[in-house]
């Protein structure tokens, strides 16, 4: 790869950022509008997730050079070409089109996008041989024209601005930064007089770097837009511009979310000169859209300092907005915008110290602006949270905001909206006094390790004590409740000949008695013990009770060679010490502190394999897992959601939803498409468990599949009963001469049409109210399964966050309540992934550390809730991911040891909740496009690592998933690696391998111990949600992310056919012999089955009592599991964006 030197833009560039829709892989996109930006180059960045419309509508109203986007989540053919005809509709064919895919764009379909008019799509190969650089620079020079191009001289425009019409408002912006005299001379002689009618307002809206300015201008402009639906809005927004680089990162679009709106219209601007907060034409851009006819204009500045005020000379109403971390009150006496701002917003008003902030700022004024005889209450400052959905004091601010305007102004912006004079008041998720949760955590489980050592050593003086006694008497003793037998003690008296050995022994019992006094009770019945432990391993059936029921397990198997193989191997330690130590750090497998594993044996009969599938319709699903679990006797399913799904959207035939349709996952959109997904596994039975990798709409989803297991068990109860004929006539009834819904294609072998009866209806509609409320109870009680609904790793990690967190974690909350109340003991609530942050690029010990202290904070928020940890407790589970690292080898019993010593001695847990579950999948980001081959090699020692960890359960990535969905030959293929391991490794019938490798246990502390330590790291920021606000978490990984594509690149870090060991053909990247993706067919049913379901029920009603108990603050998920019946999935997530608020991207 060579390296380039930056291109040198001959005139001003500005480039639209972002990543296709329903996408949350940002990393990509981040490095390269760095890049583009380090070039020379004005970004407007928007993110992840971005729709085309959002996109063009971006770069229109920002006169956009060019567009730059990446698409990693498929759909990609019809993603561009939509936005290539959209721009080419709007009136902007000029704008530039760029993109890349990694390997998920395939060359032939690089082509067909550049044949049809996209510029350049960049391939891996480009990367390869242009490096970053030399793409970017390609980019740019491809997008370095001149805007003489496109807009004439004798343009008239008097009409097109009375109309709005953007690209007219856009490119006279344009021109009046980069030509000004040419500005002069277009507007100036198209008569642009204002219309008396029509009287734009200037709110002008300033303040400190970090304050919040963006989301607080996006929560006026939503206000603004129910309060007044005719009026329109227009935005300016200014960053500041790079002195070395002359690029600009306008990245205020990022957080704004009402934005997307036909009334309104926003512009960036970069401010071309440094040190000041306002781009020179900015009375310019005010003209533009005073002349447009806009009924208010907010002109947003960039961060300024204490003595910057130009935003007075621009505007008519002035809102100066701060943060309570300004320093010590003399401060504010330096603030000269206290002495002209019209309204004062002290926003982040949940930080520390905030109402001290308010009365000081309050008094600064009072005194700047000469108010004495004001009470405080009436003064024009405000605490706001921006950050937080229908905060109270955004509100007071609004209402404040519109009055001024009113009062100072004579617009006809007469506000309705009903102000607050409550004050911000943070919704905490955790608790202010439990802010140090992880900490704490650390501090408990070191002083468990330290009382463990002190009590070893005080073990170990006792064992020599005995052991002298022993040698001393010539008698083998033994061992009672509080020490040695009384018998064996007189015997030693009795039979010792000399008087000197006599006052010997008495002087060691004395001994032994003084020192066994600062031994824990429980670790003397743990020596006592020892010897009773052992034989009931070496017996051969081991008895133990789970639930009240006795399991019997053979302890050893037989080898061709006719040893005994032990299944749980024991060490031979004699020294209590040495016993002492093992059973406080390690013990046997389903003892505290479970450091081999949560049970005394595996489960037999059921092996840790999971299933997993996901790809086009329902039927297809279903089909694939009909194959992947035949003649297997447990059905673990685990399921991959399409990103249509994945951000709670419904199928639609617009190009950018249409394309994504049942690509890279199952599209489910409702009930009746879960029923057809799971039909013909009964999912109440015990050999049954369902996993669902779905986080943002989780609930919704949870709230299908559990509706569809309930059907399921009714479909049994019709049939027991012989009610088909009535349940039959119903239907008709409902249905009439309306088409049904159905199964569509051939039922595979092994599916017995369990499900399918009652598509298209629910039982209660069938069955009387007693029967149905039976079944549902003793259903939700059984199934068996997992939903990832781990909202906090994505807004860490993978982006597919749908509703602002507060709400999100709420809606989680809501969950484990439903669950508690319904009994639901054997499906867990969430399952808190370090798998995607693993796959984002975290090392293993900040993948531990991350989802450790994510479930600890899911801890905290339901303590917090009034939740009984005994009973949430084992409704959580955990999922990482596994590498080759050496830490990987550890990572299980290291998530388990650290669980149960905080759950146990910091929140008195009882031993169900102490036990850390956890499912492992092979690493994803392992697999390597070159010599896939090689991939199978890597997943094995990973599959390796895991089972002999004793995971719960495991997934084997197939080899050929780094190029295409895998196929039925490589699905086949990763199953066996997990079946050749379990059924033929010898070494794999013994169910604790690893357990006293030295290495093993050297590993296991030291992986402890750097995770204790990032929990300090973490508490230092505020906790888990306080490092998030800081990005710090996010930032780590994309460090390390960057750390080993590196070495990687560099080759220090050798992986064998990528970088060394090249095969004679160099390795080239693998092009796969089959792409699977949904069929146009697939897509179609998709939306039939989505538009009759809006045909067949009226929704109005259910989905305003769902928003009604979401405002009372009842339980929502109560509520779902009777909207899911009848509503899609879309309807749902647009029902619960009003009152709850949508996500908030990062930069």
């Amino acid at each position: 790869m060579t390296q380039s030197e930056p291109y040198k833009p001959k005139n001003k560039i500005r480039i639209v950022t972002a990543a296709s829709l329903f996408d949350g892989h940002d990393a990509a996109i981040n490095i390269m509008r760095r890049i583009i930006q380090s070039t020379g180059v004005e970004v407007i960045h928007l993110g992840h997730d971005r729709s085309v419309e959002e996109v063009v509508n971006t770069a229109i109203q920002e006169d956009a050079n060019a567009i730059a986007m990446t698409s990693y989540q498929g759909g990609h053919n019809e993603y561009f070409k939509y936005m290539y005809d959209l721009l080419k509709e709007k009136g902007a064919s000029h704008i530039k089109i760029f993109g890349g895919g990694g390997g998920v764009i395939l060359p032939e379909e690089i082509k067909e996008l550049m044949d049809y008019g996209i510029t350049r799509i960049y391939s891996p190969d480009d990367g390869r041989q242009l490096g970053l650089q030399g793409m970017i620079n390609d980019l740019v020079e491809q997008s370095d024209t001149s805007d003489k191009l496109t807009f004439p001289k004798d343009k008239k425009i008097n009409g097109e601005l009375k109309e709005k019409d953007v690209n007219t408002i856009a490119r006279l912006i344009t021109i009046a930064e980069n030509e000004h005299e040419r500005f002069d001379e277009i507007f100036q002689s198209n008569n642009t007089v204002k219309n008396d009618e029509v009287s734009p307002v200037v709110l002008g809206i300033t303040g400190t770097g970090g304050a919040g300015k963006s989301s607080l201008v996006d929560e006026l402009v939503r206000r603004f837009l129910i309060d007044f639906p005719e009026k329109t809005i227009g935005i300016i927004s200014v960053d500041p511009s790079k002195r070395k680089t002359g690029g600009a990162l306008l990245g205020d679009r990022i957080r704004m979310n009402a934005i997307n709106s036909p009334r309104v219209y926003m512009r960036s601007l970069a401010t071309r000169q440094s040190n000041l907060a306002l781009s020179k034409h900015v009375n310019e851009a005010i003209d533009v859209l005073k002349a447009a006819e806009y009924d208010l204009i907010i002109l947003e500045t960039s961060g300024i300092g204490q003595s910057d005020t130009e935003i007075i000379e621009h505007s008519d109403v002035s809102l100066y907005v701060m943060t309570p971390e300004f320093g010590a009150a003399t401060q504010l006496e330096k603030i000269d915008m206290l002495d002209f701002a019209d309204l004062v917003a002290i926003n982040k008003f949940d930080k520390r110290g905030s109402l001290d902030a308010l009365r000081d700022v309050k008094k600064q004024y009072m005194r700047n602006n000469h108010l004495w005889d004001t009470p405080q209450d009436q003064l024009p400052v405000y605490g706001t949270i921006a950050s937080q959905f229908n905060d109270p004091g955004m509100n007071a601010l609004y209402r404040a905001v519109m009055d001024k305007i009113s009062e100072k102004t004579e617009s006809k912006l007469n506000s309705h909206f009903k102000g607050t004079n409550e004050l911000s008041e943070k919704i905490f998720i955790i608790p202010p006094a439990r802010t140090r949760y992880l900490s704490e955590i650390a501090e408990n489980n070191r002083a468990y390790d330290k009382t463990a050592l002190q009590q070893v050593e005080v073990a170990q003086n006792l064992y020599a004590i005995y052991k002298t006694l022993e040698s001393v008497s010539g008698i083998m003793l033994s061992l009672s409740k509080h020490g040695i037998e009384d018998k064996g003690l007189r015997q030693a008296q009795t039979d010792t000949e000399t008087d000197t050995n006599k006052d010997l022994i008495k002087m060691l019992i004395a001994e032994f008695d003084r020192v066994k006094l600062n031994l824990d009770p429980l670790n003397w019945e743990t020596i006592k013990g020892w010897s009773d432990k052992v034989n009931r391993y070496q017996e051969p059936v081991y008895k133990f009770e789970v639930r009240g029921k006795e399991i019997k397990i053979e302890t050893h198997t037989e080898s061709l060679s006719h040893l005994q193989i032990p299944k749980v191997a024991l060490p031979k330690y004699k020294a209590w010490g040495d016993l002492l130590k093992w059973n406080l750090q390690e013990n046997v497998p389903g003892e505290f502190p479970y450091t081999a594993g949560l049970y005394p044996f595996k489960r037999t009969g059921e092996d840790p394999t999971r299933m997993f599938a996901g790809e086009g319709g329902p039927e297809r699903t279903n089909r694939r897992f009909h194959y992947v679990s035949m003649g297997l006797p447990a059905k673990r399913l685990s399921t991959a959601f399409d990103s249509v799904t994945l951000y709670g959207n419904d199928p639609d035939y617009r190009p950018d939803i249409y394309g994504k349709i049942g690509n890279a996952g199952v599209s489910i959109c409702c009930l009746d498409d879960a029923k057809k997904l799971y039909s013909g596994f009964n999912l109440a039975d015990k050999m049954t468990s369902v996993s669902m990798t779905i986080n943002g709409p989780a609930p919704m989803l949870l709230g299908f599949f559990m509706n569809a297991a309930i059907d399921q068990q009714c479909e049994i109860y019709i049939k027991d009963n012989g009610l088909e004929n009535e349940v039959e006539k119903t239907l008709k009834e409902f249905y009439g001469d309306s088409e049904r819904p159905q199964y569509y294609g051939e039922i595979p072998e092994g599916n017995n049409g369990l499900g399918l009866m009652l598509l298209g209806i629910t039982g209660d509609k069938v069955l009387s109210p007693e029967v149905y409320e039976k079944i549902k109870h003793d259903t939700i009680t059984q199934v068996r399964g997992t939903v990832q609904a781990d909202i906090l790793k994505e807004d860490q990690a993978q982006n597919t966050c749908i509703f602002s967190t507060e709400f999100a974690l709420r809606l989680m909350g809501d969950v484990q309540e439903y669950f508690i109340e319904n009994k639901v003991r054997n499906f867990y609530s969430v399952s808190i992934s370090g798998y995607h942050i693993a796959e984002a690029g975290a090392n293993p010990i900040s993948q531990l550390a991350f989802t450790l202290s994510n479930g600890f904070t899911y801890v905290e928020y339901y303590l917090s809730r009034g939740m009984d940890i005994d009973k949430f407790g084992p409704n959580l589970s955990f999922f990482f991911s596994n590498g080759i690292d050496p830490e990987y080898a550890v990572i299980g019993r290291v998530a388990r040891r650290i669980w149960s010593k905080a759950l146990k001695n910091k929140y008195g847990a009882n031993s169900r909740a102490q036990m850390l579950k956890y499912h492992i999948q092979t690493s994803g980001r392992s697999l390597h496009a070159q010599e896939i081959d090689f991939n199978d090699i890597r997943t094995t020692l990973q599959a390796l690592y895991a089972i002999y960890d004793n995971c719960n359960s495991l997934h084997t990535n197939a080899y050929d998933e780094a190029i295409t969905t895998p196929t039925e030959e490589s699905v086949r293929r990763a199953m066996a690696i997990q079946l050749i391991i379990n059924k033929e490794l010898g070494l794999a019938k013994n169910e604790n391998p690893i357990q006293g490798a030295f290495i093993i246990e050297e590993l296991t502390d030291l992986v402890e111990e750097a995770v204790l330590l990032e929990f300090d790291r973490i508490t230092e920021r505020g906790g888990v949600l306080g490092a998030m606000e800081t990005m710090y978490q996010r930032s780590k990984i994309q460090e390390e992310s960057l750390y080993y594509e590196t070495l990687k690149h560099n080759g220090e870090f050798p992986i064998i056919g990528v970088n060394t060991f090249l095969s004679s053909k160099g390795s080239p990247t693998i092009q796969p012999k089959e792409v699977i993706r949904a069929t146009e067919e697939e897509k179609q049913l998709q939306i039939k089955t989505l538009k009759n379901l809006h045909e067949a029920f009226n929704t109005d009603e259910i989905l305003e009592n769902l928003q009604e108990r979401a405002i009372k603050n009842e339980n929502i998920f109560e509520a779902l599991m009777e909207v899911c019946k009848v509503c899609s999935l879309g309807q749902i997530t647009n029902a619960l964006f009003e009152v709850g608020g949508q996500y908030r991207r990062n930069m």
